[in-house]
């Protein structure tokens, strides 16, 4: 079973202040970012600290939805050249970029999507976003852009990195939730991932009343892990309201995936999130979703089901939950309800 839930509550029960300013640091050792954002040191998973960063990930999870990584693996150049790659992309022509639109055609491998307007809502989302499928790398890497010169080789570097850390990450999010090894193998042995660059222009202020950078909704992955420059615009939403997200420079951003949510029988919930449009600074963020292959079976395993626990999900592959997305409202956040137990 997960960690006690009075066990979560007590490591955050007092703070002290950190030397670095706008971080605290509980008397557990979990420190928060602006009081808020729990940070996990990825890199003490492997020390004499992991059960105590495995207690750090299951309040995370549990009670957020969402937290910071740092010192995670990923070197600073390679997180440079991919930002910067990323950057270059946008920056092209539009007709160039407009060549790898493929509308309505959602499996396709590389896909770039312009911002959109909502004539029923009556808003833009402002987002552009180029979206590619990365695993097995070698499937993949040669249908890639050639434009940056520097694509490929940077991309493919991040890449590998960042799946590297997603399984290390995803495995201790399972030990968290109390999994047995041969529950979190059949997952892990076929963790795939796909990446997604996203560019949010500015807009006039004229227009912000009817502006989105992307609307609210939750991810169809495990977790997902974020890449962003220093700009905010990320919102998340806790407590029955939308906080502004402000990033913290040598971490990664990593939140709670729907598959994650049925797996967890419920105990760790999909982060709901969106981001705001800005009059002042564009905005650019890399999303790396990590989830099983299509064929895997997904719901919570045996060991965390009991007569005081019954499973909330029926088991589902993710095939079918990707399937089903696209019948939804691309702003709807419920899109496990079809898998419930007592779904109609």
């Amino acid at each position: 079973m997960p960690v006690a839930a009075d066990q979560l509550a007590s490591l955050s029960a007092e703070t002290c202040t950190d030397p670095f300013p706008g971080v605290q640091t509980d008397l557990y050792g979990l420190e928060f970012w602006e009081n808020s954002v729990p940070i996990i040191d990825l890199g003490a998973l492997h020390g004499p600290r992991r059960s105590d960063i495995i207690k750090h990930l299951a309040h995370a999870c549990q009670q957020y939805g969402f937290f910071m990584v740092k010192n995670h693996g990923i070197s600073e150049k390679i997180l440079n050249n991919v930002m910067g790659t990323a950057r270059e992309f946008f920056h092209l022509p539009e007709e160039e970029k407009m060549q790898l639109h493929s509308p309505g055609d959602f499996t396709s491998p590389v896909r770039f999507a312009p911002g959109i307007r909502d004539d029923d809502q009556n808003i833009v989302v402002s987002r552009e976003s180029l979206k590619f499928l990365s695993d097995p790398l070698e499937n993949y890497v040669n249908l890639w852009p050639t434009n940056p010169s520097s694509f490929r080789e940077a991309v493919a570097e991040y890449c590998v990195a960042a799946k590297m850390a997603e399984i290390t990450l995803t495995e201790a999010i399972f030990e968290s939730l109390g999994m047995k090894r041969a529950s979190m193998d059949q997952i892990l042995v076929k963790l795939e991932q796909n990446v997604s660059f996203n560019y949010y222009p500015t807009c006039e202020k004229s227009n912000l009343e009817h502006t989105v950078g992307l609307r609210g909704h939750t991810d169809p992955s495990i977790i997902t892990m974020l890449l962003s420059d220093e700009v905010p615009g990320l919102e998340i939403f806790k407590n029955g309201e939308w906080i502004l997200f402000k990033p913290l420079p040598n971490t990664l951003s990593v939140n709670v995936g729907d598959i994650l949510q049925a797996l967890s029988n419920g105990g760790y919930k999909s982060l709901l999130h969106r981001v705001a449009a800005s009059s002042d600074t564009e905005r650019l963020s890399i999303v790396s979703n990590c989830y099983p292959s299509k064929d895997t079976r997904i719901g919570p395993p045996k060991e965390l089901i009991d007569d005081d626990h019954p499973a909330i999900y029926k088991d589902f592959n993710y095939k079918e939950l990707y399937d089903s997305m696209w019948k939804q409202r691309p702003h709807d956040s419920t899109r496990l309800d079809p898998f419930k137990v007592c779904a109609d």
